[in-house]
């Protein structure tokens, strides 16, 4: 176990990147091409690992916005061809054809099996105002036999995201009473009816669908298809909202300036419309009881629903910050986002279409040289584009080097109607002129969904 000394210089030290998702691996990417050495820790086994649970998706975004300039330059003498920048690639093409390759190149500067438990000043607690922003950081990981080991960094970005921290069934942000207890029938990712086991696990069920969002949305057209399928007679879902249904519910339809998040609204009013699903409102669960092999979920009203097989809970995603707490950080008290970034991603007031592009000064916290990148930045808020994410580390990264000039000045142009249109919608990628456009106001070509749906990590 390494021991680091107090008062260790930190100019030799290396920029501790958490996570080899898309930004982790972009930020190490702009750290090398600013002559800074980054060490990347994965707590998975391989590049991508989030990106890999979801890897039957097909983003909104197509590859020219999923490739980030730095890494680019870094691969191209591997001989590393870049996909067609105007086809939408699945998740699993992003991790197989980008990121691990990306990570290849990186080599010994990505470490996988390695979880960060702890973030701190070496020698001071969150408490301790001394001497504090000359003393390196101090990273605390567990490596995947076992073992521990105490790192030290002249700079930490945590790009780790929110995919492991989804949030719980309870209208109140808590767990529903009961919900551990019924974990063996609560899912809170959208299914893969491709996979056997998992199509076996839906199909002829009732299932209640919690949440109100695009993959809320997707479970419920996806679900829809399954029971209109040969195998899939008797599939049921029920709708649970915790608001009442308005004009706005099912997204703005044809008129959505995103047109695949605008079809999923459609598909998701058309399950309920067709009869394949039933819609309650006003339900905030409380609590969630066994009914023999079934499950009953109870409102903070009184109102029990009929049993259910099977409960998908599709409520959001939030950071998680436990691993943080001994730094100073700046979040706003409501989506847990850096304070200055927070009213820019208000999801209440923008889409992912009027996010201003961002970088070191509005990340900037008051513990030095910590940054939350990428997904984590966003905390609660869902409207995050992978672009924005690369111009974030580019910031950054310049901010580190000491290119002041350069980590203010925005390298990124966002049209106002965003860059989230795409072929979450399509079955198999189609040229622009046949799909979309590629752009967020075209009118959606078709309403199938299938398993192939838009991801929070590269669209809105």
């Amino acid at each position: 176990m390494s021991a680091p000394t107090i008062d260790a210089p930190t100019t030799a030290l290396p920029v501790v990147v958490i996570g080899a998702g898309p930004i982790g691996l972009a930020a190490a990417a702009h750290l090398v091409e600013r002559g800074l050495e980054p060490l990347v820790l994965e707590a998975g086994p391989s590049a991508g690992t989030a990106v890999r649970e979801w890897s039957h998706v097909r983003l909104f975004s197509t590859w020219a916005e999923l490739v980030d300039p730095a890494a680019e330059k870094l691969l191209a003498p591997t001989g590393w061809t870049a996909p067609d920048g105007t086809a939408y690639p699945t998740g699993g093409d992003w991790a197989e054809r980008y990121l691990q390759p990306l990570a290849g190149v990186l080599g010994e500067r990505v470490r996988f099996g390695v979880r960060v438990t702890g973030v701190s000043r070496l020698g001071r607690d969150r408490v301790v105002d001394a001497d504090r922003d000359a003393q390196p950081f101090t990273v605390h990981v567990t490596y995947a036999d076992g073992r521990e080991e105490r790192l030290t960094a002249r700079a930490v970005i945590d790009a780790s995201g929110t995919w492991a921290t989804p949030s719980p069934i309870g209208g109140d942000g808590l767990p529903a009473l009961g919900e551990g207890a019924a974990a063996d029938r609560v899912s809170y990712r959208v299914p893969d009816l491709r996979e056997p086991a998992t199509r076996a696990r839906y199909a002829g069920r009732r299932t209640a669908v919690i949440g109100s969002g695009a993959s809320a949305f997707t479970a419920l057209a996806t679900l829809a298809d399954l029971a209109k399928s040969g195998d899939g007679t008797g599939t049921h879902a029920t709708w649970i909202l915790r608001r009442g249904i308005s004009g706005s519910t099912f997204g703005g339809g044809a008129a959505d300036q995103l047109p695949a998040r605008g079809a999923l609204g459609l598909a998701a009013k058309a399950a309920v419309d067709d009869g394949h699903a039933d819609a309650v409102t006003g339900f905030r669960t409380a609590a969630v009881e066994r009914d023999g092999e079934r499950l009953v979920l109870v409102a903070e009203d009184g109102r029990r629903l009929d049993p259910v097989d099977e409960v998908i809970v599709l409520t959001g995603l939030r950071p998680d910050l436990s691993f943080l707490s001994e730094l100073r950080l700046g979040l706003d008290e409501r989506l847990q986002a850096p304070l200055e970034l927070a009213p820019l991603i208000d999801p209440n007031v923008h889409s992912c279409g009027t996010v201003y592009p961002h970088g070191v000064k509005e990340l900037t916290h008051p513990e030095k040289g910590v940054y939350l990148v990428g997904m984590k930045s966003y905390g609660r808020a869902p409207t995050f584009l992978a672009m924005t994410g690369y111009e974030q580390v580019r910031s950054i990264a310049a901010a580190l080097a000491g290119d002041r000039e350069a980590a203010e000045r925005v390298e990124l142009t966002l049209p106002e109607t965003g860059v989230c249109g795409g072929a979450g919608l399509f079955d198999e990628p189609q040229a622009p002129d046949e799909a979309s456009g590629g752009g967020c106001c075209a009118a959606p070509a078709t309403l199938r969904i299938g398993g192939e749906t838009p991801a929070s990590s590269g669209g809105c």
